[in-house]
């Protein structure tokens, strides 16, 4: 078994959140994580919704990061992200197996643009994963809890 799954491309694409896997949220269906994630930065529903209809999730994102976020944001966007996961993992069950079959695997959102706060980045000179990989903890946590049931 690896080590670890640092890349959420190729075959562990189904863990990334640009993964196509329609999730719900407050009552509006979204084609990804991302999206919905994105969306829910703000509380204006006509924000939501275009959002929602961006025709890929890198311009999810993309409007994501140019809204005003909602005061809460920092206090609520990691819960809302373990809820959108779990969603995902409970709702689909070909991926709820997949994510089973990465077995005790660590899994890293490992990224080259930077992100240390979802993901790691790796650092040559240390030659290790830096980065509070709050996503991959979050899988690993969904992982454990299917694991469980």
């Amino acid at each position: 078994m690896e080590e670890s799954i640092t890349d959420f491309r190729g075959e562990h694409d189904f863990l990334s959140n640009f993964y196509p896997s329609p999730i719900e949220m407050d009552g509006a269906e979204y084609p990804t994580i991302e999206h919905a994630f994105q969306a829910a930065k703000t509380q204006d529903f006509a924000r939501r919704r275009a959002i929602r209809d961006a025709d890929s999730p890198s311009k999810a994102k993309q409007m994501g990061r140019r809204i005003k976020r909602r005061e809460d944001w920092f206090d609520v966007s990691l819960s809302i992200m373990e809820s959108l996961i779990r969603q995902k993992f409970t709702r689909y069950p070909d991926l709820h197996q997949k994510l089973l079959n990465t077995g005790s695997t660590s899994l890293i959102e490992g990224n080259n643009w930077g992100d240390k706060f979802y993901g790691a980045v790796w650092d040559t000179h240390q030659n290790q994963w830096i980065g509070e990989n709050h996503l991959g903890k979050i899988l690993m946590k969904v992982r454990d809890e299917l694991r469980g049931s």
